[in-house]
């Protein structure tokens, strides 16, 4: 009789996802709030149940076995859906964990007062927030690495149909200039021959490319981490960019730049197609309330 391997145990799985990230038994131990023998049987019985070295162990720092590399991304998967099935069913108000993505210049121009306001209201809501490009965030979302995301898809494309979305934000692009760089009606009338942008993957870098690809002279790409980055350049003259008005409306130096219109595009709030949480639900809520 062949014998039916053991079910995965879903605590098993998240010490050894903590322990993954923390590359060390005693941190995932310390982060846990178990002993290190605890944490290091429980990785030793999950490696034997099945069959395979999850871990290559170097002295006290655990590095991932391709094994290991494997089972982490189903591991991420099992334990987001095991906290979706408990608040799917879990009566009272909400709360739980909600993992939200977002961009960078919705996170610092929107989303202050909607989340004091969630938490304000639902303490019980441990929200985690992180920033990525749309690209990357809706790549996480479709993983099980995040709950929900604000991202805008560029314009004419159509969101995957794997996913719900609801508009919660309409964001107007400018065109942003040297301070004393004339009105332009068009990209060939653009004096700086680069354009400072985010990491592929961005949605505003990729309208800003569009919107300079009628230009004669290809602009060159300088890739900036932020905004405050971008519009320091900007007003060096060195360059272009294309930044949300929320976003330079927050900027004290708005007076050393010239910008314009060039678009108007909705921030979308999307999650996985059948996704429930009360936590979710009042976030929207959070968001819809001015």
């Amino acid at each position: 009789m062949i014998e039916s391997p053991s079910p995965l145990d879903l605590a098993a799985l998240d010490i050894f996802r903590t322990v993954a990230a923390e590359g060390s038994v005693t941190r995932a131990a310390e982060r846990l709030g178990r002993v290190q023998s605890n944490v290091t049987t429980r990785v030793q019985q999950l490696e034997a149940d099945l069959g395979t070295p999850l871990f290559l162990r170097e002295g006290r720092r655990m590095a991932l076995t391709p094994e290991g590399q494997v089972l982490l991304g189903y591991a991420d998967q099992l334990l987001a859906l095991a906290e979706e099935a408990r608040q799917a069913v879990r009566p009272g108000p909400p709360g739980g964990r909600l993992r939200l993505g977002s961009m960078e210049s919705t996170a610092a121009s929107r989303l202050p007062v909607p989340l004091a306001r969630l938490h304000g209201q639902w303490p019980g809501v441990a929200l985690e927030l992180s920033t990525a490009p749309t690209r990357e965030l809706v790549e996480r979302l479709r993983a099980h690495a995040l709950d929900a995301v604000l991202v805008a898809w560029p314009p004419g494309q159509a969101p995957d149909p794997v996913f719900e979305t609801r508009p919660v934000f309409t964001e107007e692009l400018l065109l942003v200039l040297p301070a004393g760089h004339p009105a332009v009606a068009g990209p060939e009338e653009v004096q700086p021959g680069a354009l400072a942008v985010f990491e592929p993957g961005c949605t505003y870098r990729r309208i800003g490319q569009d919107w300079f690809a009628p230009r004669p002279q290809p602009m060159q790409v300088l890739e900036l981490g932020s905004y405050h980055a971008i519009l320091a350049c900007v007003a060096a003259g060195s360059c272009a960019g294309i930044v949300p008005r929320s976003v330079l409306a927050m900027t004290p130096h708005a007076a050393l730049l010239r910008h314009q219109p060039i678009i108007r595009i909705d921030t979308l709030l999307t999650w996985r197609k059948g996704y429930r949480s009360s936590a979710l639900d009042a976030l929207q809520q959070a968001l819809s309330a001015d």
